[in-house]
């Protein structure tokens, strides 16, 4: 135990412990592109993280850097290295884990670059899941005045430059856990974030969530569906719960499920665990954190399956989310230029009072009437002596007690409902002995009406007029829409105005986040024009604002100043605009000019970090050194992990530098901020003085070649190009691992890297790599080919125009030459062939030629789930099933969220053609046993049944089985089964849809059942939809919350919906027994998708069929 900090009641410590702990995968040494990829209901873009995309099934210990903190009543583990997390938080009154404690660290495929853990509370932010919770924080311990200690966790996101802080804070002789949290946003562009604080609770079939007595209605993701609550009355997420089900419950929801309260005038949600007698309880302001959400993968086949991939032997957990300026998933917020958002939550655990009425940090109430009693139970945070419980019934007072508790305990009072009293008007109130109110509840009536889904946007030429045209894209752009393009809408908009004054300072603003500048400034010059258009002086100074960034932007420093002077004559631009403007005065070394506006900045915004950091340099600058340790003490106890104050405190007031050296963690992505913080200012030698900080910590060795980048584009700037050029060469030879380039200036940095030193091919892939994640692609294409051209033995701008040239320019021959190219130079990386593999699917490859290639190279695909299943399946298609289902039942899966299905779908087809072949060989009893088998799905696949699953097909060819040997009992029995499920074709788009097959199988049983006329009706139903729906223009579900795949080649929607209306065809013409149109729909199936395994499945058996249902 070291690092102990420690004050009357509350310890603070650091610990190094030993958690058991299943490892991951290596980071791909590729960019992900995953423009349109659906994640937790927006985007799933994951650049510029590396990607993980396997987890081990092998176990060992692992050491931890663990944070403590302890008072009387709680125990609390923090994990720094793992985004931050509670690990574990213990009620020592009870022994009680009043968060879900998962004893090993057991990563699943869940996160937004791969690797998630269950248990504890995850911080979610800027978006859901939290993109670095597999990644380290910066951590320190400050010790409180008044005997409290707080552990601050702090972050610069790496995809837009925000930053975020959660401090835990634990106080004397309290119960609670209070999580401070502070959000600010360093870029000068406004940014969206959400905030879900994520805590895990465990369940059992005594648990039940408690949400406030005036949630009535919950919604789905994206507000797209809603159910009645806690009473679900009807179908959510595809169970019908019908005539009502208690969905607080654990116990009774089957399937994975999310639901979010539609509103709430209480403070709090919770969960209780009826068998233990305690739970959870968290508290914060309504009005800034109306986000009430549970979250669970269900209590069937399902949920344990993913149980058992994120724990060993810690059970099943709900996840009950709590949102701060968010309400729902998406559900994003807008954080201004310089603005931080602060706030605080608290987490406690509680005891004896089951279904709570009301809670505060200080006290929760539970009321009830129970054989014409009145039940009071009371649970408090803190001792609380001569307290009082007053309950009334309006004017009746039933109660009316002095009491003492503390949080070992709770107290339980009971008085009798007079004759009369109307228990709707019951009202109690708990005082503490100076007469302050703890807790109130009153009963009171409650508005019980459910609102409607949300509905999808239009297309943009769909859409009435510019204003919604505007309103829709913004909206797509706060909540990150990962498949309808914000861009599309401002462009229609602007097609019909092109002077638009709201649109043009859209698009400005989508072109100013890629680096497009230039074209930035013409979007900002015209809103400007139309802005004044009658007068000078426009209500808005955002027009001003943004185009003199877009003017700094680009060296134009001149023309920069009166634009964002014109800003500040309104009050909503001011902090910014000021802030900028300081920005420029430093750069010409006008200190007192540039200490005025910082000063006018915070008077303004008193919390912009970077213009204290800035006016602390000012004050050195002048020499008005005292004023500046001043400075530097007052933002430090306000905020600790201010880097620029810090690094200015001991670079140049002599302040110890091991404070700072702790708070900037060696990470170059921290130093790399703060010199840019200099660099945007003119500091250039602070700027450098910053990274040779970080070499000197890391002896050398950075984490990231941009450091010498960054260094060499900052000495060019101070004239000294020899020792610029010697810098780009050191990093033009330094391989690439981690994240990827991803700011805006790493773009300017990056160019004068190429431009200073043209052999440098890595730079020019990172360039491109930087430019096609801004969706520059032509640009990005250029550098890729401008580093393929120099260095032929680099596989990354291979592999990467291969995506480009068929995303973007459509040209598949030049896509397959330049992929498979990648894969010849690096025939080990299993992603290349994967994607190899992808594109061969893609263009209708040959089956035989694909499968000769996995098997060419079997240690990548050992190495990746996904090319198992590719080969798998290649062998299913070519008829090879037993060598399929050995392949399958020989490997550990470790499916995707959202991806499941893949491995399941195979082992059941595998099973269920071996078990024709067995009928065809009239072995009864062997098709009999292979056909139970493919209704036990092994652990191993990675995978439990969903409720309601559809296995009309196996259940067919059960009935068949046991009809031909002879069990006519059994047969019906089986058959009757597959005759049943839903008759309703539809286009499948999620892993729980039913696949039309069903359907057509529903068909054939009935008709072995002899009933002809209901077994046509299904055939017919699968025709009629496919002639029906053959010629649609689909899209992607505008609600979506997860897709099954990772998009890496753009999907051809027309193409897919065509095959798939042509399958539901051709499985109605067989069932009907019109053979020759059957025939003719296969043949252009497969003429369409020669991979297609249910064209080629059910073409190979149809004589079987026929004769079968015969």
């Amino acid at each position: 135990m070291t690092d102990t900090h420690a004050s009357d009641g509350v310890r603070a410590w650091r610990e190094r412990i030993t958690i058991p702990t299943y490892g991951v995968g290596q980071t791909d040494p590729n960019p992900f592109f995953l423009d349109k990829r659906v994640y937790q209901g927006s985007s799933g873009a994951v650049y510029p993280f590396p990607v993980i995309e396997s987890v081990s099934d092998e176990k060992a210990d692992r050491d931890y850097d663990a944070i403590f903190l302890e008072n009387q009543y709680l125990k609390i583990m923090l994990l720094p290295e793992l985004g931050g997390r509670v690990q574990m938080a213990v009620d020592k009154t009870n022994g009680y884990h009043f968060v879900y404690h998962n004893r090993v660290i057991k990563p699943a495929l869940v996160g937004l670059a791969g690797p998630w853990i269950s248990g504890g509370i995850e911080f979610n932010w800027p978006q859901h899941h939290r993109p670095s919770t597999f990644h380290p924080v910066d951590v320190d311990i400050v010790a409180g005045g008044d005997g409290s200690h707080t552990v601050w966790c702090h972050e610069i996101d790496r995809m837009v430059g925000t930053r975020g802080m959660h401090g835990f804070t634990l106080r004397p002789d309290k119960a609670y856990l209070e999580v401070q949290v502070r959000l600010f946003n360093r870029t000068p562009l406004a940014e969206t974030f959400l905030w879900w604080a994520n805590p895990a609770v465990h369940v059992d079939e005594n648990h039940q969530s408690i949400f406030p007595p005036d949630v009535c209605a919950v919604m789905d993701h994206g507000k797209r569906d809603v159910s009645t609550f806690p009473i679900a009355t009807g179908e959510y997420y595809k169970v019908n719960y019908a005539p009502g089900t208690d969905i607080s419950r654990y116990k009774n929801i089957p399937v994975p499920t999310s639901y979010m309260a539609y509103r709430s005038d209480y403070d709090f949600v919770g969960s209780y665990d009826h068998g233990r007698g305690a739970g959870l309880l968290h508290v914060a302001s309504r009005h800034i954190s109306p986000g009430k959400k549970q979250w669970t993968w269900g209590c069937g086949e399902f949920g344990k399956a993913w149980d058992r991939h994120l724990t060993d032997e810690d059970g099943p957990y709900v996840e009950l989310m709590c949102g701060v300026y968010t309400d729902n998933q998406p559900d994003f917020s807008w954080l201004a230029a310089g603005e931080e958002k602060s706030f605080s939550q608290y987490f406690m655990p509680y005891k004896g009072v089951g279904v709570i009425k009301n809670a505060t940090i200080d006290a929760a109430v539970g009321l009830e009437v129970a054989d014409s009693q009145v039940v009071a139970r009371i649970y408090t945070t803190a001792v609380q002596r001569q307290a009082r419980v007053a309950v009334h019934a309006g004017a009746v007072r039933l109660m009316d007690q002095v009491f003492d508790v503390d949080p070992s305990t709770h107290r339980e009072f009971r008085a009798p409902l007079p004759a009369g009293a109307d228990a709707a008007k019951l009202q109690v109130v708990v005082y503490d002995c100076s007469g302050r109110e703890l807790v109130r509840y009153a009963e009171k009536r409650v508005d019980a009406s459910i609102p409607q889904p949300a509905r999808a946007i239009p297309a943009p030429p769909e859409v009435d007029s510019a204003e919604s045209l505007y309103l829709a894209g913004v909206h797509l752009e706060q909540y990150r829409h990962a498949t309808r393009p914000a861009e599309a809408y401002f462009r229609e908009a602007l097609r019909r105005d092109s002077g638009d004054l709201r649109c043009n300072l859209a698009l400005g603003r989508l072109l100013y986040r890629r680096g497009n500048y230039r074209e930035a400034e013409r979007c900002f010059r015209t809103a400007v024009e139309r802005a004044t258009r009658h007068n000078p002086n426009p209500d808005d100074g955002q027009c001003y604002y943004l185009l003199g960034l877009a003017l700094v932007a680009q060296d134009k420093y001149a023309d920069a100043a009166p634009a964002l002077h014109k800003a500040a004559w309104n009050a909503a631009c001011q902090d910014a605009a000021w802030f900028q403007l300081a920005r420029l005065a430093m750069r010409q070394r006008r200190w007192d000019e540039g200490e005025e506006l910082l000063r006018k900045c915070l008077e303004r915004n008193a919390r912009h970090h970077q213009a204290t950091h800035l006016l602390v340099t000012t004050y050195v600058a002048q020499q008005r050194l005292d004023e500046a340790r001043d400075a530097v003490n007052r933002e430090l106890q306000h905020d600790p992990f201010n880097h620029g104050v810090l690094f200015e405190a001991a670079y140049s007031l002599g302040y110890d530098w091991s404070v700072c050296d702790l708070r900037l963690r060696d990470s170059s992505h921290n130093y790399i901020e703060l010199a840019n913080d200099y660099a945007a200012a003119g500091l250039l030698e602070r700027a450098v003085a910053v990274l040779d900080r970080y070499l000197l910590r890391t002896g050398g060795e950075p984490d990231d070649p941009l450091v010498f980048y960054y260094l060499a584009d900052f000495q060019e700037k101070l004239g000294d190009s020899a020792n610029a050029l010697s810098l780009s060469c050191q990093a033009a030879e330094r391989a690439r691992r981690g994240f990827f380039p991803n700011r805006l200036s790493d773009i300017t940095v990056l160019q004068s890297a190429v431009d200073r030193f043209p052999g440098d091919y890595r730079a020019m892939c990172d360039l491109g790599n930087l430019l096609y994640s801004r969706r520059r692609y032509e640009e990005a294409i250029c550098y890729w080919e401008d580093a393929r051209n120099l260095a032929g033995d680099f596989p990354q701008p291979y592999r990467n125009l291969g995506l480009a040239y068929f995303n973007q320019r459509g040209d598949s021959e030049a896509a397959w030459k330049s992929l498979k190219e990648a894969h010849r130079i690096a025939p080990d990386d299993a992603r290349i062939l994967f994607e190899l593999d992808q594109l061969a699917k893609r263009l209708n490859h040959e089956p035989e030629t694909r499968l000769a290639r996995l098997q060419a190279h079997p240690q990548c695909v050992r190495g990746r789930d996904d090319l198992t299943i590719e080969l798998v399946t290649l062998l299913n298609q070519l008829g090879r099933h037993e060598d399929a289902l050995q392949r399958l039942v020989g490997r550990q899966f470790h499916p995707w969220e959202g991806g499941e299905g893949k491995a399941s779908a195979q082992y059941v087809l595998s099973l269920t053609e071996l078990a024709r072949s067995a009928l065809a060989e009239d072995d009864c009893q062997r098709a009999i046993g292979l056909l139970q088998r493919a209704l036990d799905w092994p652990q191993s696949l990675g995978e439990g049944k969903l409720h309601g699953i559809q296995e009309n097909n196996v259940h067919y060819w059960l009935g068949i089985a046991y009809r031909q040997a002879g069990d006519e009992r059994q047969a019906a029995e089986r058959l009757e089964k597959a005759g049943r499920g839903l008759s309703e074709p539809s286009s499948p788009q999620f892993y729980n849809d039913q696949p039309p097959e069903m359907i057509f199988y529903q068909g054939l049983a009935l008709k072995a059942l002899g009933r002809e006329a209901d077994a046509k009706q299904r055939f017919a139903k699968l025709v009629e939809y496919g002639k029906k729906h053959l010629h649609d223009e689909p899209a992607i579900d505008f609600f979506a919350v997860s897709l099954p795949d990772f998009l890496v080649f753009e999907a051809d929607l027309a193409l897919k919906n065509e095959v798939h209306c042509r399958f539901m065809l051709a499985l109605g013409y067989l069932g009907l027994q019109e053979d020759a149109l059957a025939d003719e729909q296969f043949e252009c199936i497969l003429d369409l998708d020669v991979n297609h395994l249910g064209a080629i499945t059910h073409k190979r058996f149809s004589a079987s069929l026929s004769q079968a249902a015969g």
